[in-house]
């Protein structure tokens, strides 16, 4: 009997796999921005008072099959951070389109703690309820980086973007080049299961918990 549910389950048709992933995605995101209001708050209000400018990061970026849209994060960066890249790009520790660098000057003291613990990213659960990103999936790629990509790494926005990935909870810190977070993220996509989402969730929790965020 046990075999024949666990055969029932693997052979669940793909659309219907998909409407589950979205409805708990529906769920999740919704019941999460009620239950942290009270830390949507506080973050708020340690944002406005430790940084001039404004309290979210205005996040433009890329999802599935190439369509933009505007994400929000809480800003954890001074106001002026999108002008001063260009004196930060020879900087850059990732190999390929994308920028990412440790110990980013224009990351404020405020931003340094809410990254640590991704509490800059609760925002994007918004995005998540409308439907342009999901609780897991390939990061998306901010518009600038997507224009550079080649068709190889286009091929991680096959599906919806999400929130966390398994980049994020394979070692990420340890990843140099951006063709190797590609191949990440094409793994998930092969392997995709509900089971893979709740295993990636769970290992989420346990890095935002452990602080490993940069």
């Amino acid at each position: 009997m046990a075999r024949d549910k666990k055969e029932t389950l693997a052979g669940m048709p793909l659309r219907l796999k998909l409407t589950i992933k979205r409805l708990l995605d529906m769920v999740v995101a919704a019941m999460a921005l009620v239950l942290l209001s009270p830390l949507f708050l506080f973050l708020t209000l340690i944002v406005k008072l430790t940084s001039p400018g404004p309290v979210f990061y205005r996040w433009h970026v890329v999802g599935k099959r190439g369509r933009p849209f505007i994400s929000y994060k809480f800003r954890s960066m001074v106001a002026n951070a999108d002008k001063l890249k260009s004196e930060l790009e020879q900087l850059n520790e990732m190999k390929g389109p994308v920028f990412k660098l440790s110990n980013d000057p224009r990351i404020t003291r405020v931003g340094a703690w809410m990254r640590r613990y991704s509490l800059d990213e609760l925002p994007q659960l918004y995005s998540v309820l409308k439907g342009e990103m999901s609780l897991v999936g390939p990061r998306p790629p901010l518009v600038s980086e997507y224009a550079r990509f080649s068709e190889y790494q286009k091929q991680k926005l096959a599906v919806t973007p999400g929130i966390t990935c398994l980049w994020q909870v394979s070692g990420r810190n340890r990843v140099s080049d951006f063709d190797e977070w590609v191949g990440l993220d094409l793994e998930y996509i092969r392997h995709w299961s509900l089971r893979l989402d709740l295993k990636i969730l769970l290992k989420t929790v346990r890095e935002v918990f452990v602080g490993s965020g940069r």
